[in-house]
């Protein structure tokens, strides 16, 4: 919901089609223009001297005036967006920049430091005493090559969270941001921002937002994969609610999003063109035909003729369109099979009514249904709701006759209905539901017939006992618990008054409701909760993937751990979770190792055929050997595995320069006069040090110094 004030006010502007203020007076435009890039500069304390051109342009809106100032140079270019008041929304500066080859590099500059300039830039640009912002660095910002450092947060009025969100960059070579941009309330928001102090304390908020918590007992499987479904108090409703922090008033959010529709900007979606549609599979009209000559596999007649002996579907006036097979490959879990899409619709009517069915195509049994069915808007439902479940409850009971004992009625309809019914039938065990097994039903209003039709039930599944669970009283405590009350601002939909002053502007853009921005305590959460698991009435917590990066198990104390952990988290090195560092390093080590640069790490042990070729293949583009020189066993010398390094950075011609290197090794006299340049260089860069010792076969650990190194040049 955070964004959707954004979304609808963007609508209603593009609606309006708001052009540049380039008719207004030049005099009075020149001035404005003069007035907010003066304010734009004092705020930033900006000198624009090297920049030899300058533009700006006004868009004038029924809410909100937004400039946009653009400097340009030799040097690069700036451009601004800053409303009339001279509040700053946007920042860009795009520098001239060099190109570089070979291996990316570790990141340039100090995060920390970037943090650092990224705050300055903030208080400089925020709104003093009442705005604040809580920088947090962007996840997956740890890669190599990236010189730029992003953070983001949200905006706090007053020291307490809002809707609105900033982010900026901060270049990490420079030490300049590069980017910025900023939510702003004005002309988002109906009025200013409200008093930060609460008349209602969070004791009570608490207690009121408790009591708009419900939980329901149900069967689920655990999450680790297992066959046996267990009890788990889960939420009976998926409902945002808030607490007025002014008039203690208990306020579903979600309830008043849906109650005011889309904020009177009108659209909507119709379902005609993904009904009209017919599933392709892409097969040609040979492969057609030869999948129903596949053993056991039923004619198009056949199957036809199936569905219609089936008076519930309903088809005695359709008409068969079309029939496409399709093979499904075996897996580990799943046999192969051959489905069968049929395609049926309803002649003589302007709109087509129209009903797909996809069947197992060697025992002809209906995998799913679904339908298109014009609807009038005045049209009524031929039959009321409980006489639709009637009907859905009799198919199910002649579908699937061995299961329907089990099954119980889950969710109805849900609003208004119109074409069709739609049923959730959940299977129940020791007086519990267990919804990942179901039937959904979808019945015609007009008619009665079954038009829908998806399921999805496992015979094969277990389920605990029901014996010592915990209360709802002690769950619903422990699923509370799991909660911090917060108190905040809160983007609060509201009708639209013509009596309202505020609201005039917005009525002019056709709008019937808006957002407004309130103070009000909301129930946040670190991570994902599931539920409560009912036989410990403890919280269940979602499973959050693994952080990014490699770790290794023998890595621990060993000298090259400093090397090895600052590649592994850029995710370079090798998979598996060892390393052997002390290992000697092989050809394909080394490439294994050099792949996962700029791709992926792979087990050097473990890569397939496949695999080992793409790798090679990429050393081969950087450089790094030939073709020619593919020997995957064959064990690297620290002289080789300088070599490969450096020609995959670029450095291959410059290492093969003549009579111009030298080098202070201990053993320099003994380096051949082809590897010089390779030595010398590896020790400007200082990938080796002391002792050359070209022919020393190298280690893993050796090999991925020699990298870190490099790509700490």
């Amino acid at each position: 919901m955070k964004r959707t004030a954004a979304l609808i006010l963007a609508a209603a502007l593009a609606a309006s089609l708001v052009l540049p203020a380039a008719a207004a007076d030049e005099t009075t435009q020149d001035a404005r223009l003069a007035q907010v890039t003066q304010a734009v500069k004092d705020t930033l304390d900006l000198d624009t001297s090297e920049y030899s051109t300058f533009y700006g342009n006004c868009y004038d809106q029924t809410l909100v005036s937004q400039w946009s100032l653009y400097w340009e140079g030799s040097a690069g270019t700036l451009s601004i967006d800053a409303l009339e008041d001279g509040t700053i929304t946007g920042y860009s500066l795009s520098q001239e920049e060099t190109g570089s080859a070979g291996l990316p590099s570790y990141p340039s500059g100090d995060p920390a430091q970037a943090k650092e300039t990224a705050q300055a830039f903030l208080d400089k640009v925020l709104s003093p005493g009442l705005e604040s912002v809580q920088l947090e660095e962007s996840s997956g910002s740890d890669r190599l090559g990236r010189n730029q450092y992003r953070f983001s947060g949200d905006i706090l009025y007053h020291g307490l969270p809002s809707p609105l969100s900033c982010s900026i960059t901060v270049d990490g070579e420079s030490g300049q941001v590069t980017n910025f941009h900023r939510d702003v309330s004005y002309g988002n928001y109906l009025g200013s921002v409200p008093s930060p102090t609460p008349a209602v304390g969070s004791e009570a908020a608490a207690q009121t937002l408790k009591g708009s918590l419900s939980l329901k007992l149900e069967y689920v499987l655990p999450e680790d994969g297992g066959a046996q479904a267990v009890l788990r108090y889960v939420p009976d409703s998926r409902d945002e609610y808030y607490v007025d922090a002014q008039t203690g008033a208990l306020v579903n959010l979600t309830e008043l999003e849906a109650g005011l529709g889309n904020m009177g900007m009108g659209g909507g979606s119709s379902s005609e063109d993904s009904a009209a549609g017919t599933p392709e599979n892409g097969l040609s009209q040979a492969e057609q035909e030869g999948i129903q000559k596949l053993e056991g596999v039923l004619s198009k007649e056949t199957l036809d003729g199936q569905l219609r002996a089936v008076t519930q579907y309903g088809l005695e006036d359709y008409t068969l369109s079309s029939a496409s097979y399709r093979l499904i490959e075996a897996t580990e879990t799943q046999e192969e099979q051959v489905l069968c899409t049929l395609r049926y619709l309803l002649p003589g009517t302007d709109e087509t009514a129209s009903r797909t069915f996809t069947v197992d195509a060697k025992t002809g049994q209906v995998e799913d249904l679904w339908s298109y069915l014009p609807w009038d808007e005045d049209q009524k439902p031929s039959l009321t709701q409980a006489e639709a479940q009637t009907q859905a409850e009799a198919f199910l009971q002649s579908f699937c006759p061995d299961r329907s004992a089990k099954l119980a009625l889950y969710q109805g309809p849900q609003g208004e209905v119109q074409s069709t019914y739609f049923f959730t039938f959940a299977r129940q065990e020791n007086g519990y539901f267990f919804p990942e097994h179901f039937y959904g039903v979808e019945v015609s209003a007009e008619d009665g017939s079954i038009c829908g039709l998806s399921y999805s039930y496992d015979d094969g599944v277990t389920f605990d006992s029901p014996d010592g669970i915990v209360s709802a009283q002690a769950a619903l405590d422990a699923w509370m618990d799991t909660y911090t009350v917060t108190l905040g601002y809160l983007q609060v939909p509201e009708k639209l008054s013509a009596d309202d002053p505020e609201a005039a502007p917005y009525l002019q853009l056709g709008l019937t409701a808006f957002y407004r921005l309130k103070l009000g305590y909301g129930l946040e959460r670190e991570g994902s909760c599931l539920g409560v698991d009912a036989k410990t009435g403890q919280p269940v917590q979602r499973e959050t993937a693994a952080a990014s990066g490699l770790t290794y198990s023998d890595m621990s104390g060993h000298w090259a751990q400093g090397a090895v952990e600052a590649l592994a988290r850029y995710n370079v090195g090798y998979d598996g979770g060892t390393f052997a560092p002390g290992q000697a390093m092989t050809q394909w080590d080394m490439v294994c190792l050099l792949f996962s640069v700029e791709n992926y790490p792979l087990d050097p042990a473990a890569a397939t055929r496949q695999e080992r070729d793409m790798a090679y293949a990429a050393a081969y583009r950087t450089g790094a050997l030939t073709r020619t020189e593919r020997q995957d066993d064959a064990p690297l010398t620290r002289s080789q595995a300088v070599k490969l390094l450096l020609n995959a950075e670029g450095l291959k011609a410059a290492a093969q320069l003549t009579g111009i290197y030298t080098c202070s090794y201990t053993d320099k006299s003994s380096i051949p006069s082809e590897d010089l340049g390779y030595a010398a260089l590896a020790q400007g860069v200082g990938m080796v040090q002391g002792a050359w010792a070209g022919d020393r076969t190298a280690t893993r650990a050796e090999g991925a110094v020699m990298l870190h190194k490099l790509l700490s040049w």
